[in-house]
């Protein structure tokens, strides 16, 4: 196994931790948003899906589908700093969840 799909691999297993994680935190989502809430033009889809959302229908599926797809991985990846300012203030922590994204973040960095 080459080192490059020793990451994807690790990659996949971290996105199931996240899920895992979601799910914990009881933000997993049955359903889809609608279609509108996906054609924000800010960062995260900020103003049209919570961030949980965003990790679920956008981050998580999009990476499926890199990885499935056999893709190059992204090279930059900032996504635990956002996990945490979106858990700051709340009654949750989201600590599981930001240390996976941090995995996330310095796998795909280091890529």
């Amino acid at each position: 196994m080459s080192n490059s799909s020793d990451v994807v691999g690790q990659v996949a297993d971290s996105l199931l931790r996240v899920e895992i994680e979601l799910r914990q935190l009881g933000v997993w989502e049955a359903e889809r948003p609608p279609a509108e809430a996906f054609q924000s033009s800010q960062p995260f889809c900020l103003d049209t899906l919570e961030f949980t959302q965003w990790l679920q229908f956008v981050f998580i599926e999009r990476m499926k589908i890199i990885i499935e797809s056999d893709h190059p991985l992204p090279t930059v990846s900032g996504i635990a700093p956002m996990a945490e300012e979106h858990f700051r203030g709340r009654d949750e922590s989201g600590e599981g969840l930001i240390r996976e994204l941090e995995v996330i973040d310095q796998l795909l960095s280091e890529g």
